[in-house]
């Protein structure tokens, strides 16, 4: 799956996702394929973290 490459775009786009179709970062990343990991290295480059508590990157 294609997803953003600019960690900003990258951050709308998963939080939307979360918000809207999955419970859990797990699960986006599974139905979509692609790695956790990936995800949280490139959105910590702009400081953010996942919260399980609230399902997205704060």
């Amino acid at each position: 799956m294609n997803i953003p490459k600019d960690p900003a775009i990258l951050l709308s786009y998963v939080n939307t996702k979360l918000r809207d179709e999955y419970p859990n970062l797990e699960e986006l990343c599974r139905s979509m394929c692609i790695s956790r990991e990936d995800i949280e290295k490139k959105l910590s480059l702009i400081n953010y973290r996942y919260n399980k508590e609230k399902n997205c990157f704060v």
